[in-house]
């Protein structure tokens, strides 16, 4: 028999609607903890409410706290896979932190859900079911940390949300899901080429994230060169283009070796440095602006303060982001 952790962190998962007002807010009592029944006689579950947190109160020291307890289940050998559930907002930036941060074999998986347990059409159970089936999967070990939610699998890497309120939200643009859940079987069609492993003990460093526009100009980029920033991400425009008018913020930063990250703020493809005007991406490569092909900017912007735990050496945080 399996034994999986289940790590409850909050969300919409453990939350419930007010009939009388119609808001949703978090519960006294975890509600999906009256669904143990369902997996009673073909899996040993070991429950924790490990956090108590809306998904937009999660911090990188917050996802610390999951990763160290996912590393001490995994020292003790007693647990073949590990199951967390999380609120939906940043549901892949966390998943995304253990990806990067876990050495592990054995399945890891997030799920969450966007309807309150106690509404109709609620996808919470069933969501958490599924996770517990891919957790208990031998075929998902060694794929990086999972995300499932509405019975398909995610990479981790790659998944994002889309939608605000549909429980189809989560998504893999570009590259589409690794595999399904269909009644009770597990299956993948895809995997990751590579992993990654970043072995960390503490997240201490600043990086903000700036989303290009139409106009802008390099004053948010010359303020932040003043705050004694570690590094920044930017999500440019187009296949990784900014303004002219960034220019001198972004040579400020560079001559202050500070790295500056950039991807696409578009929904689909990747960041590359195709175009030769100013401010096109070949002349940003050619300043020392690092490209992250396939990230997302919060996921860039993860890569890019766990890297910084470890060096900021300007080549290895780009040969780093070259594998994305």
């Amino acid at each position: 028999m399996k034994h999986i952790l289940i790590l409850h962190t909050g969300g919409t998962i453990s939350m419930s609607t007010d009939q009388s007002t119609g808001v949703v807010k978090p519960s006294s009592e975890h509600p999906l903890n009256e669904y143990s029944y369902m997996f009673d006689k073909e899996v040993r579950l070991t429950e924790e409410d490990i956090l108590q947190l809306p998904s937009p109160h999660m911090t990188p020291e917050h996802m610390l706290i999951v990763k160290k307890r996912i590393d001490a289940a995994i020292r003790s050998k007693e647990i073949d896979g590990v199951v967390i559930t999380h609120g939906t907002d940043t549901l892949e930036e966390t998943a995304y932190f253990l990806d990067l941060t876990v050495e592990s074999v054995i399945p890891i998986v997030l799920t969450g859900a966007m309807r309150p347990t106690n509404e109709i059409g609620s996808d919470g159970v069933r969501n958490l079911q599924s996770a517990v089936w891919t957790a208990m999967s031998d075929n998902a070990a060694e794929k990086g940390v999972l995300v499932v939610m509405n019975e398909e699998i995610h990479a981790a890497r790659y998944v994002t949300k889309t939608h605000t309120t549909n429980v189809a939200t989560f998504r893999t643009p570009t590259f589409g899901p690794i595999g399904i859940v269909s009644k009770k079987e597990v299956m993948f069609f895809q995997k990751l080429i590579k992993t990654e492993y970043f072995p960390i003990e503490q997240v201490t460093k600043t990086v903000p994230l700036l989303t290009a526009y139409a106009g802008m100009s390099g004053a948010f980029l010359e303020a932040l060169a003043q705050t004694g920033i570690d590094g920044v991400v930017i999500e440019a425009l187009g296949a990784g283009n900014l303004p002219p008018a960034t220019l001198n913020g972004i040579q400020l930063l560079l001559d202050q070796n500070i790295p500056i990250v950039l991807t696409s703020r578009a929904f689909n493809g990747i960041a590359q440095d195709i175009y030769d005007y100013e401010g096109g991406g070949k002349q940003l490569k050619n300043a020392g602006v690092i490209f992250a092909p396939g990230l997302s900017g919060p996921k860039a912007r993860l890569k890019l303060l766990i890297i910084l735990e470890k060096s900021s050496n300007h080549d290895y945080i780009s040969e780093v982001f070259e594998i994305t």
